[in-house]
């Protein structure tokens, strides 16, 4: 009589996750059941989501809208960082590229607006807010202090996208505003330039009058810090106080143009709208100055 070892029996199959066939899977996800590794669990109100419907969700999920119709992001305000990144990394290029190259390509300066001096460069209108002093540290300071400050409760407001386009016309609006109420540039006279992003600066400042009115909050501290900050552009010597103005009357008008749109399915073509008529009306005004000053004396 022979005597066998019975053979073991066959074991469970192990769980293995869909994304990962080499690895094995015990936590389940709560949506669909599908086992899923460690790599691919996301943390659910209950348990564990797997990331294929966690990414549904995000697919079928309405975005969540701003009061003024911009899609509402949590976490940092990227748009605001960006452009602080954006002015330090030109800052630090103003310092190591040599001949001054970039106040010499980006900076702005009446002539630059006039055609008939053969130097028409108007995109230096933007491209200057992004500039400044190198004989004044706290010039850039400064700057980015005030725009942290403001970019953090404006741009959740606002939405990243309508409150970088009010950043940006508030620049174009600043410059315009030199423009406007500096003299002509005078032939054969040293081309003096202007940089930094105060215009825009002024532009948040008139953009939160605005949205703080519309949200039927105080404005008396704002009015107050506008002054002091208008102020200065008088007493300090080198301070284009007529890009102050600029942009304070622009930032104004593009939220106003934002807040007061009517809501509904249409809300974000009338704000476009809105905004395409305060650029226009910044080009009308670029050129009425320009063919002022092409007039014969």
């Amino acid at each position: 009589m022979s005597y066998g070892i019975p053979s073991a029996e066959p074991s469970a199959q192990v769980p293995v996750c869909p994304r990962h066939p080499d690895r094995p899977a015990y936590v389940r996800c709560q949506r669909c059941g599908r086992p899923a590794c460690p790599d691919c669990q996301r943390a659910a109100a209950v348990g564990f989501q797997c990331i294929d419907c966690v990414n549904e969700a995000k697919r079928t999920t309405p975005a969540v809208r701003s009061p003024y119709g911009g899609t509402v992001a949590a976490g940092k305000p990227l748009a605001t960082l960006g452009i602080i990144a954006a002015c330090a990394l030109l800052y630090v290029l103003q310092w190591i590229v040599p001949g001054d190259a970039a106040y010499r390509n980006l900076a702005f300066a009446t002539v630059y607006a006039t055609p008939e001096y053969g130097v028409f460069e108007p995109w230096r209108m933007l491209t200057s807010a992004f500039l400044h002093s190198q004989g004044f540290i706290l010039h850039i300071v400064l700057n980015m202090y005030m725009l942290w400050i403001f970019g953090q409760a404006l741009e959740p407001l606002l939405g990243r996208i309508r409150f970088l386009a009010v950043y940006l016309v508030s620049a174009v609006g600043g410059s315009v505003g030199y423009l406007l109420l500096t003299p002509a540039y005078v032939p054969g006279q040293p081309v003096s330039g202007v940089v930094g992003a105060s215009g825009a600066i002024f532009g948040l400042f008139g953009a939160m009058v605005v949205v703080q009115r519309h949200r039927g909050g105080d404005t008396k501290q704002l009015w107050v810090l506008i002054a002091i900050n208008g102020a200065i552009g008088f007493v300090v010597p080198q301070i284009a106080w007529q890009a102050h103005l600029g942009g304070l009357i622009t930032g104004a008008l593009c939220a106003a143009v934002i807040a007061y749109a009517p809501r509904g399915r249409r809300q974000g073509l009338l704000q476009l709208a809105g905004l395409l008529v305060v650029v226009g009306l910044l080009a009308a005004a670029t050129a009425l100055r320009v063919g002022t000053a092409a007039l014969p004396v």
